[in-house]
Order: structure tokens, then sequence, then C-alpha cells
């Protein structure tokens, strides 16, 4: 079967490459809207015309879409839904109920465009699941594109992040933005041993898995 990834940048590679080793026996076709970057910056109506328009290549040969992008998810997915009711879709949201509910964590730690920080699917996931814990947002709103054009900076880009981290005393941290999984391994070596980092593709294999078995 093939499948279908998109991202606004490189994360959806990134994705694909893991749900490669999940799932060998499948193809992932993967598109990206690079030109547009950064969708984090944009309106809603913006992402959403900019994700419709990059999926079209998907929809003539994959049943299903993973929208690989926590913004694009945020501000497209209920209208692509809508718009293509023959396909499934598959969106990245942040895993805020996991980073709450699985670790009874007191403080978390989102790192996320500004578009899925102030999206309604966003806020309404922090309010109902994390209503009783403090959510720590810090500002990641220049790194999809560092990251996309490999200008990332280890040492300076994570440095108030992670001292944001020890300074709140997080329990948890949630990557709420795909490109974000390019310096997973940065983060885990830089933010304390006790802290956490969650991450979105076990979920999304357990719903792809789901949708395949479905249509099988």
């Amino acid at each position: 079967m093939i499948i279908g990834v998109f991202d606004s940048g490189k994360g959806g590679k990134i994705v694909a490459e893991r749900l490669r080793k999940i799932f060998p026996e499948h193809q992932f076709l993967v598109v990206d809207d690079h030109k547009h970057l950064p969708y984090g910056n944009k309106t809603a109506k913006e992402i959403t015309e900019l994700t419709s328009a990059a999926i079209q290549p998907l929809l003539t040969q994959a049943k299903i879409i993973i929208i690989a992008c926590n913004t694009a998810t945020a501000a497209a997915i209920d209208y692509l839904r809508e718009k293509y009711p023959k396909h499934q879709f598959i969106g990245f949201e942040p895993a805020i109920k996991p980073a709450v509910s699985e670790t009874k964590a007191a403080k978390i730690m989102v790192l996320a465009t500004p578009a899925t920080l102030k999206s309604t699917k966003y806020l309404t996931l922090k309010k109902r699941f994390a209503a009783d814990v403090t959510v720590v947002e810090p500002d990641c709103s220049t790194w999809a594109e560092k990251i996309e054009n490999d200008k990332f900076d280890e040492i300076i880009d994570l440095a108030p992040v992670i001292n944001a981290a020890r300074c709140e005393k997080v329990d948890e941290v949630v990557l709420g933005c795909t490109h974000y999984l390019a310096i997973e391994n940065d983060l885990r070596k830089k933010l304390s041993p006790n802290i956490k980092i969650i991450e979105p593709i076990a979920a999304v294999a357990r719903r792809l898995d789901e949708i395949i078995h479905g249509l099988c």
C-alpha cells in the first residue's frame, strides 16, 4: 500500500523513515512545501490553502495521507477531511495527553510553532488534559526554518530552552513540530536525564495500523 506523507519541510522525510521501519511492507510517498516555509508564522487560512495545494500529488496515489506537521494539522486537517472524504487523514498534534496522563507530570514543556500554540486544536488539548499542570511554552519560532536550512546552532538555539527547562523544573518535554525530530538527540544530550521527551511517532503508528487493517 502507498501511504502519503506531507510536511512543510524535511520533517516529513524523518517521519517516513521512522514509519518505514515499523511498516516495511508499505511504501511511503513524501511531499513537502519547502518554498513556502515557515508555516508556523502564517495564518490558519494561509496554512490551509498551502496544505491543500501541496498534497495534490498524494491524492491520486494514496488513500491514507499523514499530515506530518503539527501546524498544518491544527489549521487544516478538519478542512481536508471534509473536502476529501474518500481519503483517510492522520494528523500530528502535541502529545499533551500522554505527557500528563501516562506519566502524571506536574510540569510539562511544549516545543511548538506560534501557529500551533495559538490554534484552537492545541488550546483545546491543553484545556482538556493539562488544566491541572503547568505548561511551559518557550519561544521556538525560528527553529523550523533554521532546521530546514541547516542553520540551527545546537549550542546557541537550544540554550534558552535548556535553561528554561532547568529553571522551571519540567518533568516532560513534548516535541510539537516534526522538524524538531531532527534535533531530538541534541535535546536528549543537553536535558537532564530525568526529563522525558515525548515524540509523536508511536501514537501515529498505532493509528496508521488501525486504518490499514480497516481498509484491508
